[in-house]
């Protein structure tokens, strides 16, 4: 087996990646969501290996994407090593390339148990969890005082500004991509002004909400509720500080699931307003 230092340099991925990118998170017996991947390799930047034992040279042995929002904030997410090539260090080369070459620019991400360790090492911090919650959501019995409806086009310089003021960074890039990533997107607005708004997107089991920025509580329900289709379960990454609306949603059919850890390097902690920050657009993009 090859070591470390017999592997090809670190490359910058491209579009014509996104297959082996979805390949590899199948391997590591992740979805293969290449719906995502499209917008990871669009939105952001991402960082590969390849396999050497790939003659062809098309197959990834590591890879991971970047997602940087300006200079105040880069989330880095899908760091994944192929099975057979698991510790040999690809993991912490990838990761100190991205530090390398993010300058001493702040950055975060989602860990799980089973990655903290390697970025604990590399100088990254825990400052707070999301926990999964999934299944099909049951309507709730009560009406809503809270009225939701379908986004426009017009809405969209909205939600930015909604969204720079309460994420504290500016998300333009990402969110201009968001209708068309999206299956649904929704807003909730008290006369004209907007108070918070809600996407699903799809993966091939199930629609994921996010991101999700909500005036309360109240609203994040029935932008959640929305969303929901009857056919198709649900997944949403919250705070683990919104202990009501994860009893809500446990409360309506959902199921919860792994807690992953937030993770920041570079600074004390996520910029912005966390109590109307419920989901982050995903795990990978923050």
């Amino acid at each position: 087996m090859p070591t470390p230092l017999s592997l090809p340099p670190i490359r910058a991925l491209t579009m014509g990646d996104l297959m082996p990118c979805a390949d590899l998170a199948e391997d590591r017996g992740w979805a293969r969501e290449e719906h995502k991947w499209s917008l990871l390799l669009t939105a952001g930047t991402g960082y590969g290996i390849t396999d050497p034992e790939d003659p062809e040279g098309k197959r990834l042995a590591a890879a991971c994407v970047t997602t940087p929002y300006g200079s105040r904030l880069t989330a880095i997410g899908m760091l994944l090593v192929a099975q057979r090539h698991a510790r040999k260090g690809l993991g912490r080369r990838l990761m100190s390339h991205v530090l390398h070459k993010a300058d001493h620019a702040p950055l975060m991400l989602y860990a799980t148990p089973y990655g903290q360790p390697l970025y604990r090492q590399l100088g990254f911090t825990d400052v707070g969890a999301v926990e999964k919650l999934s299944g099909h959501l049951r309507p709730p019995v009560a009406a809503t005082q809270v009225t939701t409806r379908a986004a426009t086009a017009g809405d969209l310089p909205a939600i930015i500004r909604l969204d720079t003021e309460v994420s504290g960074v500016d998300r333009t890039p990402m969110l201009a991509r968001l209708p068309a990533f999206a299956d649904r997107l929704r807003v909730s607005e008290e006369g004209t002004v907007l108070t918070g708004y809600a996407a699903a997107w799809p993966t091939p089991e199930t629609d994921v909400v996010g991101p999700l920025i909500a005036h309360d509580t109240e609203t994040a329900k029935a932008l959640i509720t929305s969303l929901a289709k009857p056919s198709r379960p649900l997944r949403l990454h919250i705070d683990s500080r919104h202990q009501e609306l994860l009893d809500w949603g446990r409360e309506h059919g959902l199921d919860s699931g792994a807690l992953t850890t937030t993770m920041v390097h570079g600074l004390p902690d996520l910029p912005g307003d966390w109590k109307r920050r419920f989901t982050p657009l995903s795990l990978a993009t923050g």
